[in-house]
Formats: structure tokens, sequence, C-alpha cells
């Protein structure tokens, strides 16, 4: 849209009115204030946020809420101009700072009766001078409420208008207009408090920081538009850089113009960039009162802060209530949902803050790494404690830290501190204390920082050749734990277990000359005594952390089995002395690999429990309880809960983006999808799932994703290409259940019940027992399956009983209700022969998903319910297999926008096959849609 002229208006509401601000007495009202200003260039649209804003239009109230430069200007603007051509009348005011509220309510009138101008109505005229009264306002709602059309009123920026009288008004107006008067408001706070009342006419689309924030993908669509596309490692690095930050992509992608490398001038761009730094200084940090300026800035000295470590960083007793306001809206500070909360600020705001702090005395910067390092020591935070002890040249304390916590100071799979490293120690110190080089290795080695962390390491070992023998054994053990980290953080599993086996014989319980493998040194009691060798103490630590690294290297491996029993053997040791972060690495992975065996209680206990851990707070813990999440995403997909399964998925974040906790969420997401009736969306999320996933070879996870996939085919009817994916490994002399399992379902599907029967693994084998739960249930109802079909319904009885008794000890369902279509018959059979699972069956007959193609059932009670007296009562119109596809993603708390980007759809279509719904149901609400098809047994 080109630039709009700042150009007079006549103030005159309306040309049958008699205007009672006179020219004289006020200056003319502006039309650049009435227009949308000119979008910048390139203009990148963004389809996903236009279609909030579209679905946000059935409300009567839109909330676009950021600070500076996220974009909200430019997203209405975008909005208006895909409005035109629909003929939908949109009125627009730019709010000024120091607008007195009869100047802005003589904008507001001019720009509503400007959109109602779009259709010619017979006005009455409408007061706009001094403050504003009910009987003023009604002839301008009583004209809204009269349209067919509602008219759309723009508001931008909002938080400038501050008059009561002009807020009392709007809220006046927006209630009487009969909800033909639509709000969209923009600003950097949230709503005044004139306007909260009208959250009571129904929820406002809100519109934040985390939504404005551009996606990768968007990243790279707007540096292609700026005409430096970049590899998609560089575009993830800005992204993460500039968290999404719309202005500061566009510095980016400006300044990029000019760069003769712009890969590598990426990985340096930041928040100490001139412009970006020139812009949050005026934007973000001007505008602030003094001391909240001055708690960021002292607080920058840690990558996040809680209100007790930012009142002792600063000396205030309010500081904490300082960063709470500033997190409120959002954006350039953010809080956690841990209690008491932890804040970090933007990526690049964090960079100005620490270029601000560098102007400080050097005494004060070393005095606030002190404050710090006390802090986090006290607050059992070791790694914080022992960077911060390093900057501020605190030698001695280093050394303690190091000898106190290095179990604590491994790094596992979270994201390193965002710090600047601290410099080396000097070498007089290191020869006093090689151990001191060790500390400094440990923090660059938590850092990430392999190649820092093996410099100090080789300083330390060429110090240490003049310790004392007592200090010596001491020594190596921290030495060697540092040589363990490396081996992980480089990728070698050989050299892992060759470290870890190293670190084991530093174990005073590990006879000299042991040749048991480091495996069973951690997890096994002594073959000849079986006595447990496994102390406390030293020791224990040992073993915590030699069996956590041989824990992640089997799972990054694919052996899921032995894994496990690492991890609870780990976990056990750090458990006994007290170390909670290796606990919660221990707790989560366990309760993830739990919940892959398909002993779901256990993992949900566990699961839980590393999520109440204390470590599992702020930032630094996500990743690791990501995995707890997802364990509890598996096992709400096998008790067949969706909702909860989807909010777990969610929940589980950055780490369903690794390439083993990603096999595991797209086992859950394919099963979701299928469930939803889209085997082609489940499919692909299979394919690729397997194509990442090739450091597994043939490991458990990949046989599970090999096994799915062959289902999907062979339920689609592609049977030969079922059967040639599973091959012999699925019928050859030693065959892997899950892929047996897979071929047995699959020559079900193809109608050969011997051939069928032949691959059916043998579920009731001493050797089963070891098998996935989960994998051995659902073998035991395709066994009572085949032998009911065979004719022999008395032993099919027996066979399910047994299944029923497994399955109920850890609240397995989704092998019944998601299982074939007979499965349903089978259970109802079931009932009536007698079992002593009575109102377990009876509630999984009632919840048995319908057979293909018969989604909609076309009956008011679905299918007979033993339970359910009445005739059924048929729907006077079927919903058809799309609308049934929709009505359960109506249950789960996905926007109509998430429901169409899920189904591949257009946000129209889906909403046109909700208003659908909503008829065949006689429903108004979502809500209500979802009780109905549940009374109706449709979900």
């Amino acid at each position: 849209m080109p630039q709009q002229p700042v150009r007079a208006v006549d103030p005159t509401p309306h040309p049958g009115g008699a205007a009672t601000t006179r020219a004289s007495a006020e200056p003319p009202l502006l039309a650049s204030r009435l227009t949308p200003p000119a979008a910048p260039e390139p203009m990148l649209l963004r389809p996903r946020l236009l279609a909030r804003l579209d679905d946000g239009a059935a409300g009567i109230l839109t909330v676009v809420r950021a600070p500076a430069g996220w974009g909200k200007t430019t997203l209405l603007t975008a909005a208006a101009q895909a409005a035109e051509p629909t003929g939908d009348p949109v009125a627009w005011v730019q709010v000024e700072a120091g607008d007195s509220g009869q100047r802005l309510w003589a904008y507001l009138t001019r720009a509503v009766l400007g959109a109602l101008r779009a259709e010619p109505d017979d006005l009455p005229p409408v007061p706009t001078g001094g403050p504003w009264r009910p009987d003023g306002l009604e002839p301008l709602a009583a004209a809204l409420a009269a349209r067919e059309r509602p008219v759309r009123l723009v508001l931008d920026d909002l938080h400038r208008m501050t008059d009561p009288d002009v807020l009392g008004g709007l809220e006046f107006l927006l209630r009487h207009a009969d909800g033909r008067l639509r709000l969209v408001a923009a600003g950097r706070t949230g709503l005044p408090p004139a306007l909260h009342r009208l959250r009571l006419a129904g929820e406002p689309t809100e519109i934040g920081p985390d939504d404005l924030a551009f996606t990768i993908d968007e990243v790279a669509d707007l540096l292609v538009a700026h005409g430096v596309p970049l590899p998609s490692a560089a575009v993830a690095r800005l992204r993460e850089r500039t968290g999404g930050w719309p202005a500061g992509l566009r510095f980016a992608a400006l300044a990029a113009r000019g760069q003769a490398d712009p890969q590598r001038w990426v990985r340096r761009f930041g928040g100490d960039h001139p412009d970006v730094a020139a812009y949050l200084r005026a934007e973000v940090l001007t505008p602030l009162p003094g001391p909240a300026r001055e708690v960021l800035r002292r607080c920058a000295v840690g990558g996040a802060v809680r209100a007790d470590l930012a009142d002792a960083l600063t000396g205030r007793a309010d500081a904490g209530q300082l960063l709470a306001g500033l997190a409120r809206d959002g954006g350039f500070l953010h809080r956690d949902d841990s209690d008491p909360p932890w804040y970090r600020p933007h990526p690049m705001l964090a960079d100005l803050l620490r270029e601000e702090l560098a102007g400080l005395d050097g005494r004060e910067r070393g005095e606030l790494h002190r404050r710090a390092a006390d802090w986090h020591a006290d607050h059992d935070r070791p790694a914080d404690a022992l960077h911060h002890a390093l900057t501020a040249g605190q030698w001695d304390r280093a050394t303690e830290l190091l000898l106190a916590h290095w179990p604590e100071l491994v790094p596992y799979e979270q994201e390193p501190p965002p710090l600047p490293p601290p410099p080396p120690p000097p070498a007089e110190a290191v020869r006093r204390d090689p151990e001191l080089a060790l500390a400094a290795g440990t923090e660059r080695a938590y850092a990430g920082d392999v190649a820092a962390a093996t410099a100090r390491l080789r300083d330390a070992v060429r110090a240490a050749r003049t310790l004392p023998a007592p200090r010596r054994d001491r020594f190596r053990r921290l030495a060697v734990a540092l040589e363990l980290t490396l081996a992980r953080l480089s990728g070698d599993p050989t050299t892992v277990r060759d470290a870890a086996a190293r670190l084991l014989a530093t174990d005073s319980t590990t006879p000299a000359g042991s040749a048991l493998p480091a495996e069973d040194v951690v997890t096994g009691a002594d073959p000849v005594t079986g006595d447990d060798p496994r102390t406390g103490g030293d020791d224990a630590d040992v073993r915590a952390v030699a069996g956590t690294a041989l824990g992640l290297t089997d799972l990054a491996e694919g052996r899921l089995g032995r894994a496990g029993t690492l991890f609870r053997a780990a976990l056990a040791a750090a458990r006994r002395v007290g170390r909670p972060r290796t606990e919660l690495v221990g707790a989560s992975r366990a309760a993830l690999l739990l919940a892959l065996a398909g002993e779901l209680s256990p993992a949900e206990e566990t699961a839980r429990a590393a999520l109440a851990m204390p470590p599992c707070q702020g930032w630094s813990g996500r990743v690791d309880c990501g995995y707890a999440h997802l364990a509890l995403a598996l096992v709400a997909v096998l008790r067949d809960q969706r909702t909860e399964a989807t909010a777990e998925l969610a929940a589980a974040g950055a780490v369903t983006g690794t390439t083993l906790a990603g096999a595991v969420a797209a086992l859950c997401r394919a099963a979701l999808l299928r469930d939803a009736g889209e085997p082609a969306a489940a499919m692909a999320v299979v394919l690729r799932a397997r194509d990442e996933l090739t450091t597994c070879g043939t490991g458990e996870l990949a046989d599970r994703l090999l096994a799915l996939e062959a289902d999907l085919r062979g339920e689609q009817g592609d049977v030969d290409t079922a059967r040639r994916l599973l091959g012999e490994r699925a019928h050859g002399p030693d065959p892997v259940p899950v892929l047996a399992l897979a071929l047995a379902r699959v020559e079900l599907r193809a109608g050969d019940l011997r051939a069928a029967r032949h691959a059916l693994p043998d579920w009731d084998a001493p050797g089963a027992v070891g098998w996935p739960l989960s994998v051995r249930l659902a073998a035991g109802v395709l066994d009572a399956l085949l032998t009911r079909r065979a004719g022999d319904e008395r032993r099919a009885g027996r066979l399910l009983e047994r299944v029923l008794d497994l399955a109920g000890r850890h609240g397995h369902r989704r092998i019944f209700t998601r299982a074939e279509a007979e499965v349903r018959e089978l259970l109802a059979a079931h009932l009536d022969s007698g079992t002593a699972y009575w109102p377990q069956v009876s509630d999984l007959v009632r919840d048995v998903a319908p057979p293909p193609g018969q989604g909609a059932y076309g009956t008011r009670r679905g299918p007979a319910d033993p339970r359910r007296d009445g005739p059924e009562r048929p729907l006077d119109e079927p919903l058809t297999e799309r609308e049934l596809t929709i009505l359960r993603y109506l249950q789960s708390i996905l926007s109509n926008v998430e429901i169409a980007s899920e189904l591949s759809l257009s946000v129209n279509t889906v909403k046109t096959h909700v208003r659908n719904i909503y008829r065949k149901l006689d429903a108004t609400r979502r809500r209500e849609a979802v009780r109905r098809a549940r009374d109706l047994h449709l979900l």
C-alpha cells in the first residue's frame, strides 16, 4: 500500500450532523491517522497470523500485544490490505501520545462513521465534543447494530490510550453494537482495566510475542525476500539468536546484504550490532524507569535470574517485583512456569545488557560475580556457582566446588548457558593447584566448549606430575571424569565406554583387573557371590556418572533394554548420595524407556517424580524434563487418551527435535493422526522419522517405526509392500516380535488366516516376558481373535481374560480400542460369557473406535451398549468422514487455524465443516457439540 499523505480532513462526523468541534478550537483531523501506514518493503505475508486475525474476527475483541519491533502494525496493515478486496469495512485509528479524550474520541467517531459510509445509511448526528455520555453514543451503537455486516475497528498503539472517558465510551459501544463492531487493538501492554469486562462477553483472541515471532521457515522466506538466502543451519542459528524478533531479523537481513560471507557474519550477529543496540536502547531501555533498567543490567551477570537472586545481585528488596512487571507483557523478558519463576532476557537484549555491564568498574563486576557464586552455591546450582567463581577469580572456591560437586557438573543434553567464558586461571595458580585447571576445564565442558576444556585438561595433567601421592588418586578420578565428558561430547561410543571403564576402575569396590564389562560393573551384583557391591560415597558417584554416560550411549544406539537397566542403576546410585541433577537425567530417561517397555504405571510414576524435582525448573532443565513429558505422552497414547497425549507432546518441546526422542514423538503423533482418520499424514510422520533415525540401524525404535509403516500400508491395502518391508526379520528363524506381529496383522487384513496364525509370535512363551508389554498384549488380542475365527470361542475367551489381566495392571486400552473391527464383537461376547473384568470390558466395548468407513455411525446412540436400554435413534443427517475427523479435533484445545494446519486444509473449509457439525448435532458451541457427540458415542 503506498504511503498515505498527511492531510487534513473535515472534522464533522457526518454531513447531516452538527459538529461540536469547531475548526477554530481544534486542529483538523489527519488522514494519516485514519489509514493504515505503508507496509515495510519487502513485505512478507504471514498466512498463519492473518488466519488468526480472521479467526478472531468472529468475536468482538482481538488483542495484539507485544513490545516494540514485534511487527504489530505490519500485521494489522497486511490484514487491512487483505480485507480490501472483500469489501469488509475497516476503521483505522492511530493513537498518539498526548491525545486528549476529546481529540481521540473525534478520531474514533470519524473512523467508525467513515466505515459505515461504505454502505450508506440514514445516520443520526453523533456528538464528539466533551466527555462521552451514553445518550450521546446510543445513535452510533444503534446504527452499528442495524448493519448486516460488522465493522472492524483497528486501534494501533492502544497503550497510549489512557483517558478513562474514551475507554469507557469504547466499552459501551462494543457492548451495545450487537456484535457489529469488532475491535482489533494493538499495543505494548495488555488490555486497559476499562476493557477487561469485555472478557465476560467471550474469550478474546490474543496474539502475543510468541505468536509474532518468526518461525524458521518465515526467517528463510524473509532472507530470500531481501536477497540473502542462507543455508538451513545458518537460518536456524539466526532464528535462535534473534528469538524470531521481527525487527532484529530485518536489521540482520539488511546488514547481511553487504557482507562478503553472510553465513559467517550471521554467527557473529547479536544485540551489540550498532543498529540493533540503538533501537533497543531507544525503544526498550530508555522508556524504562531507572530502577528497572538498573536491575536488568545487574542481573545480566547471569543467564537467568530468580527474584531472590535479583535481590542479592542488586541489594534491593523489590528487584523481583520489578522483573515480574517487566515480564508481564513478554517479548524481551521471559518468565518460565516454575515456582518461584525464573526470568531470562531476550538473546539480543541480553547481548546489549552485557555490553552495558562491561561498562561497570572491574571491582563492581567482580562483586556481582561473587554474589552470584554465593547464591548459586547456596541453592544447589554448582555449575552456575563454578562459572561465577572462575569469572570472579575465586580460585580456591572453584576447586572446592569441583571436589564437592563434580558429578553434578557433567553436561548431559542441556543447552549450554549463554554466558561469556571466564578467563583461564593464571599458570602460577594452576601450578600450585592442578585441580583448579580441572575445574576450569569442567566449566568449559559444561558449556559445550570442547576445545577450551581439552586445553585446560592438558594444563592440569602437566601440573599434576608434582602432586603428592595421597592426592594423585583423587586427581585421577576427576581427570578421568572430565575425559568421559569430553568423549560423550565428541560422540564416539567406543571412547565413551573406554573412559567409563577407567572411571569405574577408580571405584574401590571394583576388583583390580576386573574383566567384567563396564555395564555389568554399573548394574549387576557379583556373578559369584550375588552381593551388590554398590555402596555410598564416592563409589556411588562414580557409578552414577559412568552409568548415566553408558545409558545415554546405549540409548543413542537404540539399545533400549540395556539403556533402561543402566539408567535405573545410575538413578539408584544418584539417589543414595543426593545428586539431584544426575537423578533427574536418570529418572527422565528411565521413565521414557519404561513407557516404551509398556510398563505404564511405573513410567507415569517415574515421570511425574522427575517433573517434581527441583532441577526440573527454569530453562536449564527443560531438555531433561522434556523426556519426562514425552514419557507421559506415550503413556497417554497407549491408554488411548488423545487430549492428554497432545498436551504432553506439546510440553515435551524442543526435545522432540532430537533423533531418538523424535522417533518416540513420531510414534505418538502417527498414532494420533491415524486415530483421527489421517493415514497419509501418519505415514508421512513415520517416513520422516525413519529417515532421521540413521544412527540406530536396526535398533528397537527403528523396528517399531518399520512395523507401524507396514501396518499403515496393510491398512490401506498395500499388502505386498508391507510384506516386503517386514522381510525375513518378521518370519525368519528368530523373528523380531514387533515385526512378526505387524506381519500377522497384514496377513489378517489380506484374508489369509493361516498365514496370520503362522506369523503371529508366541506371546505366551517364556521368552516373551522380555518383550515390550504393548507388543505382547497386542499379540494376545490377535491370538484371541484368530482363535475365535477358528470357532473355539471358549479358548478365545480364556486368552482374552489373560490379556485383560496383563493390560489392567497398567491401564493399557489402545490394544483394544484401536484394534481390528472384530475386537468389539470379541469383547461383547466376552461380557456375555462372564469375566472377572466386567466394568473394564464394558467400558472398552463402549469406547472401541468405529471400523473404517463407519465413522459417522448414523445413529443417535452409536454402537450397542450393554449398559443402556432403549432403541437407537438415527441422526437426521449423518456426519461425513471429514466432519467426524474435525469433530475429534474439537475435543482438543486447538483453534480452527491449528486444526486447519494439522489437516492441511484452509481455515474457511474447517469453519464450514464446524458449522455443519453444529447444525447436525443441534449445537451452538464447541463444548456443547463435543458433549452431544460423546452422548451419541461419536467420540
